[in-house]
């Protein structure tokens, strides 16, 4: 198979190629405003496992259904609940998906065998052509080989699923880079699932009511079944080993440089994750800045593109810095832990000596 490549000189730039092959039961990559998608008809079961085929993703991982208006939300629930009404007035389009109880139009490959179904309505003219255009809702995982970094530009769509999927629409780089929130409507109390750039302060202010955290979503539980996608997998991981370190900047620096003086005297190839302010401080092989720290959404959206240079850099060993950063802190170190397969050093300061003197006594 041939993948052709639409690129979007505009929003009227003809996609009624990409609406076809949606409607023949087909894949199209497409972009939206946190990373390119990977489209089929999601109330088509063959579609839904060619999506699975061309990511190699686990059967059971569910697939995000997305939508271009709230009634269509309600044509493939079984029920809506009111707070994904009050939600979607308030963040759609927008990068947060809910999930709700499925109705029998839902395919269980769509949902991964739960009688649920995650739903998004995306912020990108793209994607709401292709929906429209197709008259279909679409399924849509990311667009890259299962458990790689997700893609930002249609370059990384290419680099994973040249060959395996007929069309890529290129509408350049996305403006999030991180994937949408997942918040579970249905429990008592919704539940985020997956952080992103909707946070859990957003969702309360909106809702007016306590919004919990999956206790899942940093630590790592192979034995439960996934209610959203990357809960269960390593995700965004590039073929280096990625080694993330915590602590005070100066004394995780002088821990990477030593980790790095070591992986080079074993022959191996380092890459650093470094800042804006800390790059020109480490002697890697290859120091590359995700921003300036105190611009998050620039560390959000650089985070996969990064990881994907490192690959191609054919780097052995990456260490990266820590992003506790206030608003999106939470999503970014949610990708990087699954990246890394929770591998972290944290670096702690020892102890001071009795005879040392405390500044505070002078």
């Amino acid at each position: 198979m041939q993948t052709k490549i639409i690129k979007l000189e505009s929003e009227t730039t003809n996609i009624a190629e990409a609406a076809d092959l949606i409607r023949a039961g087909e894949l199209v990559a497409f972009p939206t405003e946190t990373v390119y998608g990977l489209g089929a008809d999601a109330l088509r079961a063959d579609a839904a496992r060619k999506i699975y085929a061309a990511k190699g993703r686990p059967s059971d991982n569910p697939l995000i259904v997305h939508i271009a208006d709230f009634a269509q939300l309600e044509a493939i629930a079984a029920n809506v609940p009111e707070e994904a009404k009050v939600l979607a007035d308030a963040f759609w389009p927008g990068p947060m998906t809910v999930i709700v109880p499925k109705n029998g139009r839902v395919p269980y490959e769509t949902t991964g065998g739960m009688d649920t179904v995650a739903v998004r309505m995306p912020n990108h003219p793209a994607a709401l052509r292709l929906i429209r255009e197709s008259g279909r809702l679409i399924a849509a995982p990311s667009a890259n080989r299962s458990g790689k970094p997700s893609p930002t530009e249609a370059a990384h769509v290419l680099c994973d699923m040249d060959g395996r999927i007929p069309l890529i629409l290129d509408g350049g780089a996305v403006g999030i880079g991180l994937e949408s929130t997942i918040l579970d409507l249905t429990e008592k109390t919704p539940m985020i699932l997956r952080p992103g750039y909707i946070t859990k302060e957003m969702l309360e202010d909106v809702l007016h009511m306590e919004v919990k955290l999956d206790p899942g979503l940093i630590g790592a539980d192979s034995q439960r079944r996934p209610k959203a996608p990357g809960m269960k997998y390593k995700h965004y991981a590039p073929d280096a080993e990625l080694i993330l370190v915590e602590g005070e900047s100066a004394d995780v620096v002088d821990t990477i440089n030593a980790l790095v003086r070591k992986m080079r005297e074993a022959g191996k190839k380092t890459g650093v994750i470094a800042t804006r302010e800390t790059r020109d401080c480490y002697r890697a092989d290859h120091v590359m800045s995700i921003g300036a720290r105190e611009d998050e959404d620039a560390i959000a959206r650089h985070l996969y593109k990064l990881l994907r240079e490192f690959d191609a850099l054919r780097v052995d060993v990456i260490y990266s810095e820590s992003f506790q950063t206030p608003r999106i802190g939470q999503a970014i170190m949610n990708r990087l832990m699954k990246a890394a397969g929770h591998q972290v050093i944290k670096v702690e300061k020892p102890p001071k000596r009795q005879n040392e003197r405390n500044d505070e006594t002078i």
